[in-house]
């Protein structure tokens, strides 16, 4: 079996792990073993903060809405429970954005459900 030299690839891996930690502090954007690991606990970090985000985001969602709904005479929760009565499609994002960027046209989707 002939054999094979592979510093052609070595030298490609490297320099892709070393094109990914560009910006990075200290040794871990220029070592080859420490940018390997930045990579990796970044990539980690990745994915849980994108199922975070969803959280975060919701919570901003309802405390949004409870202020909106505040000086209407509503609490978040009585509110979310009249909206599941009545059967309306429209969620917590959707409802967020209209109750800050259209507080008239909220207020007349509250009045319309009590």
């Amino acid at each position: 079996m002939p054999r094979v030299k592979r510093g052609t690839a070595h030298v490609k891996r490297r320099k892709n792990i070393l094109k990914e930690t560009k910006g990075y502090n200290w040794g871990r954007k220029k070592k080859i073993k420490l940018a390997h690991e930045a990579i990796l606990h970044a990539g980690a970090h990745a994915l849980a903060d994108r199922r975070k985000k969803k959280r975060v985001n919701r919570r901003l969602w309802q405390v949004k809405l409870n202020a909106a709904l505040r000086p209407l005479g509503y609490k978040y929760s009585t509110f979310i429970d009249t909206l599941k009565k009545n059967k309306c499609e429209l969620d917590r994002k959707v409802l967020a954005e209209i109750a800050e960027k259209n507080p008239k046209a909220f207020a007349e989707l509250v009045k319309n459900l009590k």
